[in-house]
Formats: structure tokens, sequence, C-alpha cells
């Protein structure tokens, strides 16, 4: 099999290793088993591993899900590639096949990114001198209490977790109480240049609003955690006389509940539900703020990453999992979740102080440049596993 083939070379074992014509002298060597398939949304992940696969010290190599856009990029780069990712579970000949590239590999850490991945790779880890590190981007659902629990996060078997967020990190931790220390929070970071030449959408024209209207924009998927019945209501509080208007974009987001809502006051005027739509990106660039109202569980939520990346001043709601996503008043305004009324007082404020709207705009984009960039995660990940190899 070719793949296998080009795989073998790469990873056989040896401490120099040409690539291009390139030498390379390898002291930490890494496997990720992930899945790329949806460029998009693994983006942000990608660029973690191809910026350490530009460390001449370091050699990522993947088992991944199909062929895509980054197969072609991590190849490039000179990366061991093979599309072999665990399609169930719990699967003999996977834990096998994962055992198998530990051992040619001779790889000091073995990378774990899905729950296929984790309770196979754990299982192929055993006995090896490999640290295991799994990843965490959602804040719950994991107890001491919950049996399953240890066949992933609590697996004593496991170095580390890499947690997306503080909160994320703070409810893995309780769970892992012996042992705390095995947790740490690397955000995953963006790059702005990836959202260079995204083109705005005229929102007044796509969707038939008055030239002088304010216009917030909110892309969501239905889930109760999104806040979507606060987000209307908010709506309802705003003065009438005001050019004020809410897009939503996301599938299913007229739920019954939110309908009914939006017919009962103002907002049946202001609320137009876009339905999923492709280039939501371009409606965030082309509308004045982005507003997110959750409730809970999310840790920092992508979407609105997107839109600070686009320089769109963000309204967001005070959940632990998107603490420090926006720092209140200086890149985006920050409120009190469950809080309708508090919604409405962002906008009313974004909408009356233009100047301030385009200095949390300016500041929103600004922080993910600095804060939020992907080569600072990759400079987190390289640490980390540094220190993991010194325990």
């Amino acid at each position: 099999m070719a793949v296998a083939s080009a795989f073998n070379k790469v990873i056989h074992g040896k401490k120099v290793c040409v690539f291009s014509k390139r030498k390379r002298v390898i002291i930490m060597r890494i496997l990720v088993i992930s899945e790329y398939s949806n460029t998009v949304s693994s983006r942000p992940e990608a660029a973690i591993f191809m910026a350490l696969q530009r460390d001449p010290e370091i050699q990522v190599d993947v088992m991944t899900d199909a062929e895509c856009e980054f197969t072609k990029k991590f190849r490039d780069l000179g990366m061991g590639v093979s599309i072999d990712h665990p399609k169930k579970k719990f699967s003999r000949s996977n834990i096998k096949n994962i055992r198998k590239r530990l051992l040619e590999g001779k790889y000091d850490i073995l990378h774990l990114f899905n729950s296929k991945a984790a309770i196979n790779g754990i299982w192929a880890a055993m006995g090896l001198p490999v640290k295991v590190a799994l990843y965490r981007g959602y804040a719950g659902n994991i107890f001491w209490y919950d049996p399953s629990a240890y066949l992933k996060y609590l697996h004593p078997r496991v170095d580390r977790v890499f947690c997306i967020a503080e909160a994320v990190e703070e409810h893995v931790a309780k769970a892992i109480f012996w042992n705390p220390k095995k947790v740490v929070t690397i955000r995953k970071g963006h790059d702005p240049a990836w959202y260079a030449d995204v083109d705005p959408i005229d929102v007044r024209r796509e969707f038939n609003l008055p030239e002088n209207s304010f216009v917030a924009v909110c892309v969501a998927n239905t889930r109760p955690m999104k806040g979507i019945p606060y987000l209307v209501e908010a709506m309802n509080l705003i003065p009438e006389d005001l050019p004020i208007y809410l897009i939503l974009v996301g599938r299913g987001l007229d739920t019954e509940e939110v309908v009914e809502i939006v017919n009962r006051g103002a907002a049946k005027k202001r609320v137009i539900f876009a339905g999923f739509r492709k280039d939501a990106l371009r409606i965030d660039k082309g509308a004045d703020c982005f507003v997110l109202a959750s409730l809970y569980g999310e840790a920092i939520t992508k979407a609105v990453i997107e839109a600070m990346s686009v320089g769109t001043a963000p309204l967001i709601t005070a959940i632990p999992g998107n603490k420090y996503l926006v720092i209140n008043e200086s890149s985006g305004l920050v409120v009190p979740k469950a809080n309708a009324q508090a919604l409405a007082d962002g906008l009313l404020r974004y909408y009356k102080d233009e100047a301030f709207r385009k200095e949390m705009a300016a500041g929103a984009l600004h922080y993910i440049q600095t804060e939020f960039h992907c080569d600072k995660t990759a400079e987190g990940y390289k640490a980390e596993y540094q220190k993991m190899l010194a325990e």
C-alpha cells in the first residue's frame, strides 16, 4: 500500500530524516489520531501540527479518516499520513494497527482527539514508552463516578488532557481529583489571515432592510444551550422606533418557543430567520455586530472567534466556557447570561455609539491576532509535550 510505504519511510525510527532535501535532527516524535475531512472545522487543529512540523526538531505523523486538503498539505510538509482512523470505539484490529504504528515509529507522544481514537489508542499504548495525551473541547459530562469515563479521560494510562478553555480544565480536573495536574488549558487558536479574502454581504440589500438599519447577526445550531429565546426576547425590549434588526443563521432556530416570543412583540418585524447559509462568514462581516446568548456548556465558541477574525464587534454572555474569549469593553461586550434586558442594553450601546463599536471591532481582531493565534497554540503544545517527556 503506497500510503503505508510512505508512512514507514518517514517514521522508521531514525534520528535524522530528510524531507525535500532538508536535513532534520528529530528529538520529538508525535503521532496524532484525528479526523480532518471537514476542512473548515479542522483547520485550527491542523494548523497546530503543521506549525510543529516546521520545527526542525519535531516530526509529526497523522492517522486520519479521509483524503482531503490537509492530507496533501501534511505530506508536502513531510508529515507521514495514514488514512486509517478507527471506525469503532473499541476494535481489536484498530488497536493492533495503532500499536504497530507506535512500535515502528518509536513515538514519544500519542495525541488522541476523539472518542474512537482515545479508546483504541489508550489500549494500543499499553506497556509502551509513549506519553498519551487526550483533547477535550466541551465543558461537562465527565464525572469520577461514571465507569465510562475510565475508558478515556480518567484512564490511568493517560498522561495529559489538553483542554480548550479554563472552564473545561476545571471540570475535568474535578473528575481527576487525585491528579488534577494532568489537566491543562491550551486554547485552540485561529489566524485572521484565513478570513482576509472574505467578501462581506450587503446585509441590508440581501434581507431587504432599511438603509439606516443596524444589523446584528447570530450564527448558531439548534441547541437549548444557545439561549435563542433570550436573544429574541431582547429584540422585544428595544424601542420599536429604532431600526435594529437581528439575523439568525442556522437550521431549525425557528422553534415553536422562539416563534411564539417573536410574534408577541416588536421582534416580529425585526428578527429574520435566514436558515442555514454557507456564506455565514460573509454575513458576519457585513453585519454591525455578532451576538451570542449562550447559557452553558460551550467552550471557546468557534462562531464568535470567526466573527472577531473578520473584524466584527462581538456581544456575548458570560458563561464559564467562553471566559477570556472576549474582554469586556476591550475586545467586545460581555453581559450576564439568561438576561434579555442585558442583551438589549448591549445592542443599544453598539447602536448608539458607533465609535465605541468600531473600537470593539478593532480590539476583537487584535485580540485574536495576539491571544488566540494558532502559532501561540502550537508553542503551548510544544511546551506541554516537553514537560510530559521530562516527567
